[in-house]
C-alpha cells in the first residue's frame, strides 16, 4: 500500500539538494572570475583592517599599562609645595621625620620616605659634571623596590655620616668610580657605600635614581644650605586601603605642616585613567576598521547587482522552470555569504599577521593577541557581506520570468 506524502513533506524536498546548490554557487563565483576576487579583497581589507587596529589598540593599551606598571599600585606620593616663610620648618622637617610616629598613626602605610632633591658639583678623579643630589631614608629603596648592583644602601646609622649611593647611570658616566671612591659634593667628600641598578622611571617620582646620588636627608645640609623637602613617598600594605591612607597620609602632613600645601597622588588611579582612554582609543580605531569594512560591503553589492544584471536571462529561465523566489534569494545570498566568508577569514589571519609586524617595528615589550578581535573582525565581516548581498538578492527574487527574458 503506498503512503502518500504530505504536501508539506513534498514542498520541503522541492529544488535542488543544499550541496547541489553550493556547488552551484561556487561555479557561478569561479565564472565571474576578477570581479569576485575583487570583491573578496574588499571584504579581506576591511576585516584585516578590524583585526589589525583592534590589536594594535589593545597592544597599544598593554604597552601604556607597563610602562607604568612599576609605579606599583600601592604607591603614594605626597607633593609638597612651599608657602611663603616656611623654608626653615620645612628642612626641620625634613631631617627629623620620625617613620616610627608615621607609622603607629598611619598602619597601613609600611615604608616611608622623604625627597629633598638639589642640582650641584661633583668632582671624581680629577673630573666635574652636574648631577642630581637627593636626600632620603632608609625607606626609599622599600618604598621604590630598589635593587643594588653592588655594596649596599643608606641605613639609619647613616643619618649624619657623609655615606652616597650612585645611580646606575652615574656609575657609568663616571668608569673609574667603584664601593669606596671619594665623590666631591661642596665642600665634603661622600664615599660611595652602593650602586643601583638600572631601573625603569617611575613617572610620578620627580627625581631619576639612575641619575642621582643618594645620600641621607640629614645630610644635605652639607650640600646646600637651602635644601628643602619636595615630596614624600610611601607604600602602602595593600591596594584596598590606598584611598583611605592616602586621605589619612594627606591630614597628618598637614598637621606637621600647616603653611604647606600638600597634594597626595595614587598612582591606581592615574593606572585607571590610562586603561580607560586607551579602551576609547581602541574602539577608535575599530571604528576607523568597521569604515574600511564598509566600504568592502559596497564592492560586494556591487559585483552582486552586476552580477543580477548580467544573468536575468538565467534568472528567468529558473523561475520558467519552476524556480521559487526564496530558491532565488538563497542562490545570490549564498554567492555574497562565500565572499564575505572567505574574505573574513583571509582579513583575519592578515590582520594579525599586520598588528604583530607593527608591535615588532614598534619596539614594544611583546605581542599579544585580543581575543576578541576575531569573531568581531569575522562576523561583523559576515554580517556586512549577507547585508549588502541582500537588495541585489531580493531584486533578483522579485523579476518576473516573462520580463527577464524578454529583457536578456
Amino acid at each position: 500500500m503506498t503512503e502518500h506524502k504530505s504536501s508539506g513533506e513534498l514542498n520541503n524536498r522541492y529544488g535542488m539538494s543544499g550541496l547541489q546548490t553550493l556547488s552551484e554557487t561556487v561555479e557561478d563565483l569561479r565564472l565571474l572570475g576578477r570581479r569576485s576576487v575583487l570583491a573578496l579583497l574588499g571584504i579581506a581589507v576591511g576585516c584585516a583592517a578590524v583585526v589589525a587596529l583592534l590589536n594594535i589598540g589593545y597592544n597599544a593599551q598593554k604597552e601604556a599599562l607597563s610602562i607604568f606598571h612599576g609605579m606599583g599600585s600601592d604607591l603614594l606620593i605626597a607633593d609638597i609645595q612651599q608657602a611663603t616663610g616656611t623654608q626653615e620648618s620645612l628642612y626641620r622637617f625634613t631631617s627629623d621625620i620620625d617613620r616610627k610616629s608615621l607609622q603607629r598613626d598611619l598602619p597601613n602605610i609600611k615604608a616611608a620616605s622623604v625627597i629633598v632633591p638639589s642640582n650641584t658639583l661633583a668632582r671624581l678623579n680629577g673630573k666635574s659634571a652636574n648631577v642630581i643630589v637627593v636626600g632620603t631614608s632608609a625607606d626609599y629603596p622599600i618604598v621604590l623596590n630598589l635593587r643594588l648592583a653592588a655594596g649596599r644602601f643608606l641605613s639609619d646609622f647613616d643619618r649624619h655620616n657623609t655615606y652616597a649611593v650612585i645611580g646606575a647611570n652615574i656609575a657609568e658616566q663616571w668608569p673609574g668610580v667603584s664601593i669606596g671612591s671619594n665623590i666631591q659634593l661642596g665642600g665634603y667628600l661622600f664615599k660611595v657605600v652602593g650602586i643601583l641598578k638600572k631601573q625603569e622611571q617611575n613617572p610620578l617620582v620627580p627625581i631619576s635614581t639612575n641619575d642621582a646620588v643618594i645620600l641621607p636627608a640629614a645630610g644635605m645640609r652639607r650640600v646646600t644650605p637651602y635644601a628643602q623637602i619636595t615630596g614624600i613617598v610611601a607604600r602602602n600594605a595593600d591596594s584596598e586601603t590606598l584611598t583611605g591612607s592616602a586621605s589619612e597620609l594627606q591630614e597628618w602632613l598637614s598637621q606637621r605642616l600647616p603653611d604647606t600645601e600638600i597634594n597626595v597622588q595614587i598612582p591606581q588611579m592615574l593606572l585607571e585613567s590610562i586603561n580607560h582612554q586607551s579602551r576609547l582609543f581602541t574602539w577608535l580605531l575599530a571604528g576607523l576598521g568597521v569604515i574600511a569594512l564598509l566600504v568592502g560591503g559596497v564592492g560586494v553589492m556591487n559585483v552582486m547587482v552586476m552580477n543580477v544584471s548580467e544573468r536575468r536571462k538565467e534568472i528567468g529561465v529558473r523561475m520558467a522552470l519552476g524556480a521559487r523566489p526564496r530558491d532565488i534569494t538563497l542562490l545570490f545570498l549564498l554567492e555574497a555569504l562565500i565572499l564575505a566568508l572567505i574574505g573574513a577569514l583571509t582579513g583575519a589571519i592578515t590582520g594579525i599577521g599586520l598588528a604583530w609586524l607593527f608591535v615588532h617595528l614598534s619596539g614594544w615589550s611583546e605581542f599579544a593577541l585580543s581575543v576578541s578581535s576575531l569573531p568581531l573582525g569575522v562576523i561583523s565581516s559576515i554580517g556586512t557581506g549577507l547585508f549588502f548581498g541582500l537588495s541585489p538578492a531580493f531584486s533578483a527574487a522579485r523579476l518576473e520570468p516573462v520580463e527577464a527574458l524578454r529583457d536578456a
